[in-house]
């Protein structure tokens, strides 16, 4: 191992010290009870809130995804997602954040989303918890792997070292963080994860600038590709049968630039309707201390949002000007932040640096990992199986599912050529139509029925992988990202089958009005 590569492992080890010593300070009053474990006794403060929803958001895509779309095929792909993702994270928090705080409470103070939604139509068989809790276990299993992947891509990377036994290295250090901490620990340093995730985009970004020769140095190179800084049409890298990008005279080759039409704006912008229904963002407006501080907390996601998502579209445009033929496969073009900070500063500071990599897939993957086992041993285990069980079964029963839930990501994870993009988009997708569609009708529809939620988790999800494995494999309009068709589906559904069925009870309505008034206990 040379100096350099040690220097960079001390870095991140130091790094990864510092994160065990938040879940081990929290640790103690996270096993205290249930709730405590997985929503904090709702005791988050607006910046940890803000700071935290957004790290655990984001993910390792941020930093390696997102980059290597710019990388691989230029501005359009990457940027529309990007403003999509914005203008979604803004209406989320505008529109949904202060209604579930109130709504969660009300709801018999509901500490999980399942919980949350089986209360809110006050079903006592339970059918709603079972299938929400179900579709949180299959999404964020498959986010998990794409965690574990990005772990396996980013070690292998830096030491040499074969990418299974990386990503075996980095599942096990997320499984044991999250085991110890809980959400309080998650939260926490998630928070400081989002601070190292945007200073190590922005110090990338600025030394990979000046050593490009300039913004103006930047940009002219990339208009010489065709399609590649253009909002209305795609760069097309001219590959071999393997995925290879082709090479001439030292320079990568690329095709004329694919018309970007309308559709696929839509098809990109859609990405904004996912976080209506992505829990690990959700828990944060339930679990934040006073309903009076989200503002202040929606101001901070922004700005970390948008200054974060600009950085790292910008990472992968001026990455083909300083490594034009570094990597020459989609998934390989994922490691372009990797190859500028390593290239562009003293080793020790390119381990700290790559330390936001590890902090942005760490603070993902603990928090799917723990909403999934509170989806399960709450929602499931207590909830519909042992409804006697006690505090302390549930956290055995938590902690079981955690190591469950890991080994069949790190099953998933085991593909070396997997592109952390595709993984996620899929996730998401799934996530955002299965709950999106029913979160902003259970908190903005009064009408809504129980049959309507249950159509319209079943539909949402159910139209995911239809429309991914099927209907999109028709090309041309079909090929539309499967979030906007499903979530438009599962829309139609809810409200078709609520209006087919008897009206919400009185006390449910009660409840409604009590949440869109705030008439709640709220502290």
């Amino acid at each position: 191992m040379s100096n350099n590569t040690i220097q960079i492992l001390i870095a991140m080890v130091i790094y990864m010290a510092a994160v065990i010593g938040i879940g081990i300070v929290y640790a103690k009053r996270a096993n205290k009870n249930s709730e405590e474990y997985f929503l904090g006794g709702r005791s988050l403060g607006p910046w940890v809130t803000a700071m935290s929803a957004e790290a655990s958001d984001m993910s390792g895509w941020l930093l390696m995804g997102l980059p290597g779309v710019a990388y691989w095929c230029g501005l359009a792909d990457a940027a529309w997602t990007a403003i999509g993702l914005a203008v979604g994270t803004y209406l989320n928090w505008l529109l949904v954040s202060k209604r579930l705080r109130r709504y969660s409470i009300r709801a018999n103070n509901s500490i999980t989303l399942p919980e949350f939604f089986s209360n809110r139509f006050r079903e006592k068989n339970k059918v709603i918890m079972f299938l929400a809790a179900a579709f949180i276990l299959i999404f964020f299993t498959v986010y998990a792997a794409s965690c574990f992947v990005t772990c396996g891509k980013l070690f292998s990377t830096l030491f040499g070292m074969p990418y299974v036994t990386m990503m075996l290295v980095g599942a096990v250090f997320v499984l044991l963080y999250t085991l110890l901490g809980g959400f309080l620990a998650e939260s926490a340093s998630d928070f400081m994860q989002a601070i190292v995730m945007i200073v190590a985009l922005a110090v990338i970004v600025i030394i990979s600038t000046v050593k490009a020769g300039g913004i103006g140095e930047v940009l002219e190179n990339a208009k010489e590709i065709p399609g590649f800084l253009e909002f209305f049409g795609l760069a097309t890298p001219v590959t071999n049968a393997d995925g290879q990008q082709l090479v001439e005279a030292g320079k990568p080759v690329f095709g004329a630039a694919a018309p970007y039409g309308g559709l696929t704006i839509c098809s990109m912008m859609a990405w904004g309707l996912g976080y209506f229904g992505m829990p690990q963002v959700l828990l944060r407006f339930m679990a934040i201390r006073k309903e009076s501080e989200l503002k202040r907390s929606r101001r901070i996601a922004m700005v970390w949002v948008v200054v974060s998502l600009a950085v790292a579209v910008f990472i992968g445009i001026v990455g083909r000007q300083l490594f034009p033929v570094e990597h020459l496969t989609k998934g390989g073009a994922e490691n372009i932040f990797i190859t500028l900070a390593t290239s562009s500063l003293p080793a020790i500071l390119a381990g700290f640096v790559m330390a936001g990599i590890l902090a942005a897939t760490i603070s993902s993957s603990d928090s799917y990992l723990l909403i999934a086992a509170s989806a399960f041993a709450k929602n499931v285990f207590q909830g519909i199986c042992k409804k006697n069980a006690t505090e302390k079964q549930v956290m055995w029963v938590s902690r079981i599912t955690l190591l469950v839930l890991a080994l069949i990501g790190i099953l998933i994870a085991l593909d070396e050529d997997s592109v952390i993009f595709q993984i996620v988009s899929f996730a998401w997708a799934g996530f955002g139509a299965t709950f999106g569609p029913l979160m902003l009708f259970s908190l903005f529809w009064k009408r809504t029925t129980r049959a309507g939620a249950i159509a319209g988790m079943l539909s949402g999800a159910g139209m995911v992988f239809l429309w991914k494995l099927v209907i999109s494999k028709l090309g041309g309009v079909f090929a539309i990202y499967e979030l906007l068709p499903a979530f438009v589906f599962s829309c139609i559904c809810i409200v078709v089958v609520s209006l087919l069925t008897k009206k919400p009870s009185k006390e449910i309505e009660e409840d409604f009005e009590a949440a869109r008034t705030g008439a709640v206990d709220v502290p």
